[in-house]
């Protein structure tokens, strides 16, 4: 394998050099939070055992699509079925229930604020990304809904002691022109996406669906943590926007039904369409649930793509790393071959 900077300075053949994320740069830093299953694995359903059965009716895991099947079912069913006021209310109690443990869970994996991160680990973080968002800036996606990669970006007060290091960290969303004022920022559509250089490719804790618009709530317009604007948010009926079906299809028909989520797979398809472009895939496991977004860069332009692999490259999990790269490598035509090189992502020090 490649040590991290040897893949850089690889990497130098190229005009531009992008960074997808996946679960393992989060696991680095907090292995105990973050080495999960789905949302859905995690949850607690002991006391509300019929949920579990409502997923099932609907063949989902999204919690979003299972609450609103059960207040829009509460409002129709006394319509069809007489006496039927228990069935709604009981129906109502559920989606609420559900709310509660989809709000459990996150707080139970997620660190509570920014202060949960050293200074070292920030600045350390800063300096990977800025291969990316510095000179040459590329962009940046990410797999992951957590708030890490968002709270490293926006944490760029001037700090003594340390290198100042500048990022790019446009991300599409802007002041909302009816509430400038507001507690919030929205996404700006394709006018905003020209310009953003990092993209959540599953959406984030921190965007939530506000049927109009896609709002960003931020510490610094709100000064009130995760779990509380979560929990202010869902009582208004506004859902995190984040994808947490299982299967790389489910994943799939989610994100062309919501504009932002399709607006950066065609960001992520439109560079991976670049002849002089190169890709950096760190702390993924290339696994068959995200087979949508992994098939946009097999079929893609772009000439080399470089993979980290963590701990022995011998290894069975690694070995599959290796068997899907090369399985990505055969789906392209021959006019655009694709390299791929391996790289010991704990040389890369992303957090120090």
């Amino acid at each position: 394998m490649l040590t991290f900077q040897k893949a850089l300075e690889d990497a130098e053949n190229y005009n531009k050099k992008h960074l997808i994320l996946g679960n393992g740069f989060s696991i680095a830093l907090f292995p105990g939070i973050f080495l999960y299953g789905s949302l859905f694995k995690e949850a607690d359903f002991s006391e509300n055992p019929n949920l579990i059965h409502v997923f099932e009716a609907l063949g989902t895991q999204d919690f979003e699509l299972a609450i609103r099947a059960l207040e829009d079912g509460s409002k129709v069913y006394p319509i069809y079925a007489k006496d039927s006021d228990d069935v709604a209310v009981s129906m109502m109690a559920d989606a609420a229930a559900l709310k509660d443990i989809l709000i459990t869970t996150i707080a139970k994996r997620h660190p509570q604020s920014p202060i949960d991160i050293s200074e070292d680990q920030f600045q350390a973080c800063r300096a990977f990304l800025s291969n990316f968002l510095g000179p040459k800036a590329g962009h940046v996606f990410t797999f992951n809904y957590d708030l890490l990669l968002y709270w490293v970006l926006m944490h760029s007060d001037p700090i003594e002691g340390y290198e100042s290091i500048d990022l790019s960290r446009n991300d599409g969303f802007g002041n909302d022109e009816d509430e400038p004022e507001a507690d919030f920022v929205v996404w700006r559509g394709e006018t905003g996406a020209r310009d953003a250089c990092f993209h959540y490719l599953h959406g984030a804790l921190h965007l939530f669906d506000a049927g109009a618009t896609l709002q960003k709530y931020t510490w610094v317009r709100k000064q009130e943590r995760l779990i509380e604007q979560v929990r202010r948010a869902m009582q208004d009926d506004k859902f995190p926007l984040f994808v947490a079906e299982g299967t790389s299809n489910q994943k799939k028909r989610k994100i062309a039904h919501n504009s932002y989520l399709y607006q950066v797979g065609k960001t992520l398809a439109s560079n991976a369409n670049m002849v002089s472009h190169c890709f950096f895939l760190h702390g993924h496991s290339l696994a068959e649930n995200d087979a949508h977004v992994l098939r946009r860069l097999a079929r893609g332009r772009f000439k080399k793509m470089y993979i980290g692999l963590h701990g022995d490259p011998n290894s069975n999990s690694n070995s599959e790393i290796v068997k899907r790269a090369r399985g990505m490598q055969a789906e392209r035509i021959d006019r655009y071959p694709l390299e791929v090189e391996f790289y010991d992502s704990d040389s890369a020090h992303v957090w120090g």
